[in-house]
């Protein structure tokens, strides 16, 4: 039987791939306030800035190509049952090729109505931005399929069921401060390898993580390497 590894991915995961930032410097947060762009009072006050936000954002992703980290994780699947956690939007982890992937915040290319947030309809590339007065079949207005500031994360139990089924757990390119997705690490079982992929420095309570200090596509190759000599 193959191990089961359960990859939980970040910001930093597509970063190599152009896709912009949110918190670092020069992320998005410091051109947008969250409260206008990515919580429901926001879209309630100025749908059309929230719309052509996620707008801009599509076209973005759409030029964007998965980075070598994105493609490595695709290939462990020949020989590991590979689960992806990801707090990111894009589909770049499905473009490359991982055939399990739980968005924990939304997906980009996908709308739903502002009536029913867990019916995603997709957004199809030749026809990226959604406009006002653009209808889902219940009559009302389209909004972006994102889970923003303040709503509920429907996708976290599925999640954290991958994450107590898992025989190994990753960590790629997140700060590990944004929750629910940062609460993931305790359903990590004792004893259990964990692997941590940042450039940067990471405050966590757990001392039991390998830290691997480089980008995510350097990472993963570095990482390839440690699990096919275990």
């Amino acid at each position: 039987m193959k191990k089961k590894i359960v990859v939980l991915t970040g910001a930093g995961m597509s970063a190599e791939s152009g896709i912009s930032t949110f918190r670092d410097s020069g992320g998005l947060w410091e051109n947008y306030r969250v409260e206008d762009v990515a919580t429901p009072e926001g879209f309630a006050k100025n749908p059309k800035l929230v719309l052509d936000f996620y707008n801009q954002r599509r076209r973005e992703l759409l030029h964007a190509q998965p980075n070598a980290g994105h493609i490595g994780l695709a290939e462990w699947e020949k020989d590991f049952d590979v689960r992806i956690i990801t707090q990111n939007v894009d589909n770049l982890h499905e473009r490359a090729g991982s055939s399990h992937v739980i968005h924990l915040h939304g997906e980009l290319m996908k709308s739903c109505s502002v009536r029913d947030l867990e019916t995603p309809y997709d957004i199809e590339p030749e026809h990226p931005d959604l406009h006002i007065g653009d209808l889902a079949p219940d009559g009302q207005q389209l909004r972006p399929f994102i889970v923003w500031f303040g709503e509920a994360v429907p996708m976290i139990d599925p999640a954290i069921r991958e994450v107590e089924d898992s025989d190994i757990f990753v960590v790629i390119g997140t700060s590990l401060n944004v929750y629910p997705a940062a609460g993931l690490l305790n359903y990590v079982r004792r004893g259990q390898p964990i692997y941590l992929i940042d450039p940067k420095e990471v405050q966590t309570y757990r001392h039991d993580i390998v830290h691997l200090q480089c980008g995510a596509s350097e990472g993963v190759r570095r990482l390839t390497e440690i699990l096919h000599k275990s």
